[in-house]
Formats: structure tokens, sequence, C-alpha cells
């Protein structure tokens, strides 16, 4: 048996989210395990392995007892990919006799002793001499093994070849056969499982996850990917603690005096606000100002909107004041419109991340929480994405607007998701009462980061954009919605005539 060539430096897969997650790749010269039930991707990936091989002038095998050459070319070509570099090893037959002149031996792996396959599968990779292969898959030859003894000794006799041969190993599991059986996690050098959710409503979701990896730090937990035209793209778990830079924590201006006064001087740069209220209130009209006054200053912003038509949000803005197709067309202003049912939500911390790292927006808009909640499966889940999520953007200089619609009216509403511990800057926006007229009231109940003005104010919404008066003094109980008159004046906009 003729050793191949040591080659320095991990075996990337091809795949930049898993290398990511991997620390780098895969360790050379070593035996992996690959594991998911079908159409989770397996295949792809180990296309995508094979290839970055070849890319690196690596001579890649690919060993097929499950799926014929010309099907794995299919699969290759709805990608747009070329397996040429490419050996391809087929323990599966054509519809014609066997004829043991042929250069290479298909058998059905059924009709085969399982001595006679391992044998078959040696001398391909003795003839092809590759530095990186795959053997799909598993589930073949522990039926060929019908018992776990046997299929162990069969496993560590496949390591051991492996091992002398010296070339990177990924062995394929498709998990039919018996998903207790760790035989293979025990033996190999890593272990990556690939699965795929079905919600009750919305495409599926995939995610992946490092098992084990021996002597390698690795990104722990679950991690969304998705199968695109051209292969798959993971989307590493977000943690915020690998990420910081350094900037002056200097409050930014919304672009409206009141509202900053209100504000205690605006909201400091580094820092996320809430602007919470029942549907109709403003809320993302506030979050624009602030945006549009990024835009003014020359800064960049970004705005993802969950629960909205981007046509109609442009015509309601237009109405309002605000271009926004002028602010697109400038460049100063990026839109995003998310679908909640085909969102996984790591891809979605990936498209916010990739607005701060590559365009270096600093003003991010994310209306509304209430639609992000619905590409969530557990609202558990939810609370710990924003954290890590708002942390991330918080280190990068970026400020943060979040909308979120309270359930009601008036009188008592309900958030469907608290968040408000984790923002630093809350703005409340409610409807109350007065004179026969439904009016808008703001307030800030929180601030960290100094201090703000205690009061309650009243504000319209029309073709001027936002407008505040000045605090409101002889009202109560304008927060419930429903307020009396205990003071000696009125402080109301629109005051009606005495």
């Amino acid at each position: 048996m003729q050793k191949t060539q040591t080659l320095g430096g991990q075996a990337g897969t091809g795949i930049a989210g898993l290398d990511d997650i991997l620390s780098g790749g895969l360790q050379r010269d070593r035996v992996y395990l690959l594991e998911g039930s079908p159409g989770t991707g397996k295949t792809t990936t180990a296309l995508s392995f094979l290839m970055e091989g070849t890319r690196a002038g690596e001579r890649g095998l690919y060993i097929t007892l499950s799926e014929s050459e010309e099907e794995l070319r299919e699969s290759a070509k709805s990608h747009g990919w070329s397996l040429d570099g490419i050996d391809i090893f087929e323990l599966v037959p054509p519809e014609s006799l066997l004829d043991e002149n042929q250069q290479q031996s298909l058998l059905y792996s059924s009709d085969l002793e399982l001595g006679e396959t391992t044998r078959l599968i040696f001398e391909a990779i003795e003839k092809y001499q590759p530095h990186r292969i795959v053997v799909d898959s598993l589930s073949e030859i522990r039926l060929l093994a019908q018992s776990s003894l046997r299929y162990r000794r069969q496993v560590l006799a496949l390591k051991h070849y492996f091992a002398r041969y010296g070339a990177t190993v990924v062995l394929l599991d498709d998990m039919t056969s018996n998903s207790q059986d760790k035989t293979v996690h025990s033996v190999a050098h890593g272990v990556v499982r690939l699965e795929e959710l079905a919600p009750e409503y919305g495409a599926e979701r995939r995610r992946v996850r490092i098992i084990k990896y021996r002597g390698r730090r690795f990104r722990g937990g679950y991690h969304d990917f998705e199968i695109k035209t051209g292969g798959i793209e993971i989307y590493p778990r977000l943690v915020a603690a690998e990420h910081r830079t350094h900037f002056d924590r200097t409050p930014i201006s919304s672009g409206n005096a009141a509202l900053d006064a209100l504000l205690g001087g605006g909201i400091e740069r580094g820092s996320s606000a809430l602007v919470l209220g029942p549907a109709g209130t403003g809320k993302s009209l506030v979050a624009m100002a602030f945006a549009v006054a990024a835009i003014a200053r020359g800064e960049k912003a970004a705005m993802f909107i969950f629960d909205e038509e981007i046509g109609l949000l442009h015509f309601r803005m237009r109405t309002l004041g605000v271009d926004l197709e002028k602010l697109v067309e400038s460049g100063g202003l990026k839109i995003f419109q998310i679908d909640a049912a085909e969102l996984s939500p790591g891809e979605f911390s990936a498209t916010v991340r990739g607005c701060v790292d590559k365009f270096d927006i600093k003003t991010i808009i994310i209306d509304s929480l209430n639609g992000y909640q619905a590409a969530m499966p557990e609202e558990n889940f939810l609370v710990l994405h924003i954290h890590e999520l708002l942390q991330y953007l918080n280190r990068q200089g970026a400020t943060t607007l979040l909308t979120v619609a309270q359930h009601g009216l008036v009188g008592d509403m309900k958030t469907p998701v608290d968040v408000t511990y984790l923002a630093d800057t809350v703005i409340l926006l409610r409807y109350f009462e007065a004179h026969g007229q439904v009016r808008r009231a703001m307030s800030i109940i929180k601030k960290r980061a100094g201090l703000h003005e205690k009061t309650i104010r009243e504000f319209e919404i029309d073709n001027r954009g936002l407008t505040l008066g000045e605090p409101l003094q002889g009202f109560q109980g304008v927060l419930r919605g429903v307020p009396d008159f205990v003071g000696q004046r009125e402080t109301l906009l629109d005051k009606p005539p005495q």
C-alpha cells in the first residue's frame, strides 16, 4: 500500500460557514463521519469537500454504494458544478450482466459478501491514489454486516486502513438502519450531523451541529443552513463576544429637536432602542427619523421589514414627507423585505451582520419583532437570538432601533415578547382620548446611557412627519389610554377653542 504525500495545513470543506464552525476545516489524514437523514445535504457537502480538494490540486475519490455515477453527476449539474478531476467508483451495477473484465467492478452491494465489498473499496483507493475520499454510505455496510459486532470490526478495519494510507476521509451515514448505533462516533476523529426540521407552516429548516472533534475547539450548538443552487450556505451561530471594535459613544440625533430633547439629547451610538406601542401609533416613523438623520450626516442605514409590503412602505412614507426611493437610489439606505415563513434566524443574523461588515452601516432598523418572532420556533430562542444580535451590533458601534406592536389599542395592552430589559432605551407610544378625539402620546420609559425627560408629550403625524408638542401637564392616566384632566390648563396640540 502506497501512502499519499502528506499535505500541510487543514483540509477545507469548500463551505465557508462549515470551515468557520470547524475552526478552519478538517485536520488532514483523519476519518470523519457526516451523518443525517435523507435530504439533509450530505451528498452536496461531500461533493463540495472533494471539489475544494481539486481546486487545491488534490485528487478526490467518491466511493458510492447507494447512488450511481450518473445520479451523482446530475446532482452536481443541478448546482452548476463539474466533477472533472474527481474519480467516482460505484458499486451499483448497470442492467446488464456483470463483466469481471471491466476496469471498474459494478456489483449489487446486497449480493456481495462484506469482505468482498471492503476489498473492492481498498482496490479502488490503491488504483486512484486519492488525497480525499468520500464513502457513501455506511448504511449499506451496516446492512451487509448484519450484526453490531461485525459492523464495528469492519469500521475499525476501514479506519486502520485509512490511517496507514494517509488520506482525509469523510464517511456518510443516512441514519436509516439503526440511529442508536454509535459505533462510528467512537471511531471517527470528528462527527458532523445535518438535520432537517419541518415547521407546521413555511419551508423546511436545516441546521448543522458538530457532535465531536478530537483535540480541536469548535463552535458548538446548532447552526442554520440552506441548500441553494450552487451549494450549501451555513450561517454560523453569532457569538457577540468574538466581535468588538472601538468607537465613541456620542449621542446621535433624530433630526427632530423636540424628540432629541425628550431623549435627553438623542440615542447613544452603539446602543439599542425599542419603540413600543399599539398598531398605527407611528413606531416605524419614529425609527425612520433616525435613519434619515444618519443619512443626512453622510452615514448609511438599513431597514429590515417583516410586516409591510415594500411598495406600500414607500407610498406611506412619501405621504409623511420621507422619500425612501431617493434615499435608496443615493446608496444611503438599504431596505430588506423579510419573509418570516421562509427565513431562518441564523440567515437573518448573517444578513444583518453582512450589512455592518460589508457596507459599514451604523443605523439598523428591525420592523418589527412581531414578525421576527414568527420566524422562531419558540419564544425563549427569540430572546437569545435578539440578545446576541444586539450585543454584536452594539459592539460594532451600530445604533439599532426595534419596533414591537402591542396587542390592543388602549387600556391594558400586552407585549407578545418582552425584550425591554435588553434594549438600552425604551420609547413608549400610546393612544389616548381627549375632547372626543383619538390622540397620540410619547414618553421615554428607560434610558441606560443618561438622563431623559420624564414627561409625556403629545405628538402628531402628518405630511410634515412627526411633530411633538409641549409636555402634557394637565392630564393623568394618558399611558392607560383614558386620561383624566386634573390641571389648570391644557397643553394639547390643536386644542379646541374655548
